[in-house]
């Protein structure tokens, strides 16, 4: 054990880590529940665990606070550093899953032509820079914990929030693109008069979440460019407010508007359902392989 402002350049507030893992496991409660009372894809689950992993960083963050060790610092460091990538990701393939619902509607000759607007492109590109993101930072994490390396680690870690802060950027783009094309349509959610009200709230939840991802990672990027030590770095209270309360605040965005609502379970998927609805289904006519 060592004296906890080795690692952290001042000693830790108490209580304020407890909070917040009592908060982010609050809200991982209630995002679990969401996700299973509503009829929306299971990989939304990738919400409730992320809330879940922000308290098992803060949990280790209070350990730290009694007990420091390199193991229980770096546990702390890859359990609030990393999870919030998973939120990037939950965007992504929503917006992957509107465009593809709705080019599956439209005639051959109305479907976007540009690859950037492509279901596909848009779920496994920017989940491969989502990934390369949290590899880099990952990395970066376990260089750390090698003695004389910090510089090294910490250039890691940089180059994996700039590619983040790249992507952030071009999706934001892509989706106010989309939000703006009336060919994109969004299923309505329980509290939507309308389709169009339904695209303006999940949209608003898209691009508020990515704002605010994108602030943090500013922030992060300010505080491993000012390094150990430095002002940004030894200001306790700049974590609690830009890394804390805006993932909390993403949270609490999708508590508010649950994006479940608004996309399509795999059973409802339109593009399978196709694939078992040959022309003349409408009328009568069995699947293909039944007798009349």
């Amino acid at each position: 054990m060592v004296d906890p402002t080795y690692y952290f350049s001042y000693t830790p507030v108490n209580v304020a880590p407890e909070v917040a893992a009592a908060a982010f496991l609050g809200a991982a409660v209630v995002l679990a529940m969401q996700t299973f009372t509503s009829r929306g894809p299971r990989w939304l689950l990738v919400l409730p665990v992320t809330a879940f992993c922000e308290a098992v960083g803060y949990a280790f963050r209070t350990v730290c606070i009694y007990w420091t060790t390199l193991g229980t610092f770096t546990a702390m460091t890859l359990f609030l550093l990393l999870p919030p990538n998973a939120l990037a990701l939950t965007n992504y393939k929503t917006l992957g899953d509107v465009v593809r619902d709705s080019t599956a509607r439209l005639p051959s000759g109305q479907a976007p032509r540009t690859f950037l607007l492509r279901p596909r492109f848009i779920t496994w590109f920017f989940f491969a820079s989502d990934v390369l993101s949290f590899l880099l930072q990952g990395a970066g994490v376990g260089i750390s914990t090698q003695e004389g390396r910090r510089e090294l680690a910490k250039q890691t870690v940089l180059a994996g929030l700039y590619v983040q802060l790249v992507f952030f950027a071009v999706f934001l783009g892509i989706a106010a693109y989309a939000f703006f094309d009336r060919r994109f349509v969004v299923r309505r959610g329980p509290r939507d008069a309308t389709a169009r009200q339904a695209k303006r709230r999940l949209f608003r939840v898209i691009c508020l979440t990515t704002a605010l991802l994108y602030v943090r990672s500013v922030y992060r990027v300010a505080e491993f460019v000012d390094g150990y030590g430095g002002r940004i770095y030894g200001t306790e209270y700049l974590f609690y407010v830009f890394d804390t309360l805006l993932v909390a605040a993403s949270l609490a965005v999708y508590m508010q508007s649950f994006i479940g609502h608004h996309l399509r379970a795999p059973a409802e998927d339109p593009i399978k359902l196709r694939a078992y609805r040959p022309a003349g289904a409408g009328a009568g006519l069995p699947p293909p392989g039944r007798r009349l």
